[in-house]
């Protein structure tokens, strides 16, 4: 059972999360529920969508604390989209293209997909979101969310990014997560249209403070 909501609280990330979150990740990364049917290594969606922002933009990285030290949610992200491509190219893949090798042919199964989205990362760099520079990815296990935690979560986001003089970001994420997008628009973003978007729909905001969104417990 999770510790008692009162007892959780927002902190910044530490390397000692890393694997606590590598499993909100996981257990995260396929429309909201349980990924691990589908990728057995259970470091391959991690090393995409949480690890390396931990890594790079580690004042960006902050987590949901159950009260005991254990990280049960978290939001991750960069300021500079085009800046953490660089990085990811340049001294991420280097560390991962032995365990995952990059597929000879189109991808034949979700694993092969997610592996070809590892090894290209330039696919981040999207023309039309070149007013939203940062990114982010937000996450909390199923007993941890509708408790407010999300809402509160992104805003200490947003606050780290307006501090670093950011003044807008946006968010990928897979069009089918409906409950996810009705998170997103309660906490202020909008879409931005994005041509061949695929399965995908792009959602951006300002940094600016949400003044239409009220502070308290709500379902996020």
């Amino acid at each position: 059972m999770p510790t008692s909501p009162g007892a959780a609280g927002i902190r910044p990330y530490r390397p000692a999360d890393r694997d606590a979150v590598a499993d909100v990740c996981v257990r995260t990364a396929h429309l909201g529920g349980d990924s691990r049917a589908l990728h057995p290594d259970q470091r391959l969606v991690p090393a995409l969508f949480a690890e390396p922002y931990c890594h790079f933009d580690p004042d960006l990285a902050f987590v949901l604390d159950d009260g005991t030290g254990r990280a049960v949610g978290y939001v991750v992200g960069t300021a500079d989209t085009g800046r953490f491509v660089e990085d990811f190219r340049r001294d991420w893949i280097p560390r991962l293209a032995a365990r995952f090798p990059e597929p000879a042919g189109p991808p034949l199964t979700p694993t092969e997909e997610m592996v070809r989205l590892l090894h290209h990362p330039e696919r981040m760099l999207v023309p039309e979101l070149a007013g939203y520079p940062a990114h982010l990815h937000i996450d909390l296990l199923p007993p941890w969310q509708r408790r407010g935690h999300g809402r509160r979560l992104m805003r200490t986001f947003l606050d780290a990014l307006r501090a670093q003089g950011v003044r807008a970001v946006h968010l990928g994420m897979v069009t089918a997560n409906t409950a996810a997008r009705a998170f997103y628009d309660r906490v202020g973003f909008h879409p931005v249209p994005v041509a061949d978007a695929g399965p995908l729909t792009y959602l951006g905001r300002s940094t600016d403070p949400d003044r239409t969104a009220p502070d308290r417990t709500d379902p996020d």
